[in-house]
């Protein structure tokens, strides 16, 4: 078949691509030869995007090549970071990771995780926060675990009398929206029954004095649009001959096909409409069976109120059988990369922990990245997790590497 859709399209490709990139696109399609025009659509789009993500990723000056190479090696599937996550996030190409998932450090709730006020708390994690809307890529999916809590927030007394409920999902979702993600779902986390004898006052079994103890936590769902009005070829001919058509919702533009030879046109001669997020979804690239999510998976998360128990860490001898005090469990990562992720795609936790998400993430077939910074307090457990071959949900094997952005000599090795 005749390569006719670089030709077709390059009066498009001239307002849009430099001259030096409009001849790498020429070449690549010079090479290749189509058996049907499906081919050449999927293989002219593919390209393309690839391009136009360069073009934004090229527009952030302060990436580092040497991590980003590490990111990007296939050599292995479950990849460490040891560092601060805002300085690992400050460094990473824009938009070159698929899926963020996390639990962050609770405000004050442990002795790693300790700050002054509240405020100060907020502060630090919407810098976070805005680094991760630059990071994540467009159109993608940000799952946030996170309980309230009872705590002093400091910002009045600093007495014992001053705790009080702090919620710390309300915070956060206010936070995430003013960035600019869009808030989606908020599944309610039922941990079970609760053992605390805190805040029951027993001997006081009257009004005023009862109060629940929390037993949930929030897993919080964002999307990230981010308004591109690039001109994008219809999924069905190809053609750049488009008409942004309007935003299906914030910052998520569609387009109509302006094409007249397109092979799919409606009753009334209107052309196919299309965002890039439909353009991900309804590939036939990508709906295939490595990719299906089977029903009884799908039924247990249908609701928006899901129960299961917290991760167990101490042993019988009162031993930490983990070696982190605040384990994440493996269902969260696991509902959330089945649910918003592709084979082979990248997924990053910012506050990796015990490395459950990256691990749970290699599991399933794609790349896991965690950030963590306490490397002398976790990277002994989390080292003998990743590489011990025990508690496997999938029974893949991880291939471990790790990059150190702390003051020690950097590590890149292959484990």
């Amino acid at each position: 078949m005749e390569n006719s859709l670089f030709k077709q399209n390059l009066k498009y490709l001239e307002n849009i691509l430099s001259n030096s990139e409009i001849d790498k696109l020429e070449k690549s399609f010079n090479t290749k030869s189509f058996k049907d025009q499906k081919e050449e659509v999927g293989y002219f789009t593919e390209k393309y995007n690839h391009m136009i993500k360069l073009k934004h990723q090229k527009e952030y000056k302060d990436s580092d090549k040497e991590l980003n190479k590490f990111l990007n090696k296939k050599s292995s599937n479950t990849k460490i970071i040891w560092g601060d996550c805002l300085t690992a996030l400050k460094k990473m190409d824009s938009e070159s990771i698929q899926l963020m998932v996390t639990s962050p450090p609770y405000y004050n709730a442990r002795d790693y995780s300790q700050w002054k006020n509240i405020d100060e708390y907020l502060d630090d994690m919407r810098d976070i926060i805005k680094e991760t809307w630059r990071v994540l890529d467009n159109h993608r999916v940000w799952v946030f675990n996170v309980g309230d809590i009872f705590d002093n927030p400091n910002t009045k007394t600093t007495s014992v009398w001053g705790k009080q409920r702090i919620p710390l999902g309300a915070y956060f979702i206010q936070i995430f929206e003013d960035i600019g993600f869009t808030f989606v779902d908020d599944f309610i986390w039922d941990k079970g029954e609760v053992q605390s004898q805190r805040q029951k006052n027993a001997d006081n079994p009257y009004p005023m004095y009862q109060y629940p103890i929390n037993a949930y936590e929030h897993i919080l769902i964002f999307h990230k649009h981010r308004l591109d009005t690039t001109k994008f070829p219809c999924p069905r001919c190809g053609s750049l001959q488009v008409n942004g058509n309007t935003q299906s919702e914030p910052g998520l533009q569609s387009w109509e096909c302006k094409n007249n030879d397109c092979p799919e046109r409606s009753a009334s001669n209107r052309g196919k409409r299309f965002s890039l997020k439909t353009n991900m979804t309804q590939s036939d690239q990508l709906r295939t069976n490595e990719n299906h999510i089977d029903e009884e998976f799908i039924k247990k998360w249908r609701k928006d109120i899901i129960s299961f128990p917290p991760v167990i860490k101490i042993n019988s001898k009162g031993e930490n059988i983990l070696g982190h005090t605040a384990p994440f469990p493996d269902l969260i990562p696991e509902y959330a990369v089945k649910m918003f992720t592709y084979k082979g795609e990248k997924v990053l936790d910012p506050f990796a922990g015990s490395f459950t998400s990256p691990k749970v993430a290699a599991e399933l077939g794609r790349v896991g990245i965690g950030i963590e910074l306490n490397k002398k307090m976790f990277g002994k457990s989390i080292m003998n997790k990743l590489t011990s071959g025990e508690d496997k949900l999938f029974g893949s094997n991880l291939t471990v590497e790790e990059f150190s952005l702390l003051k020690e000599k950097k590590e890149n090795r292959q484990i």
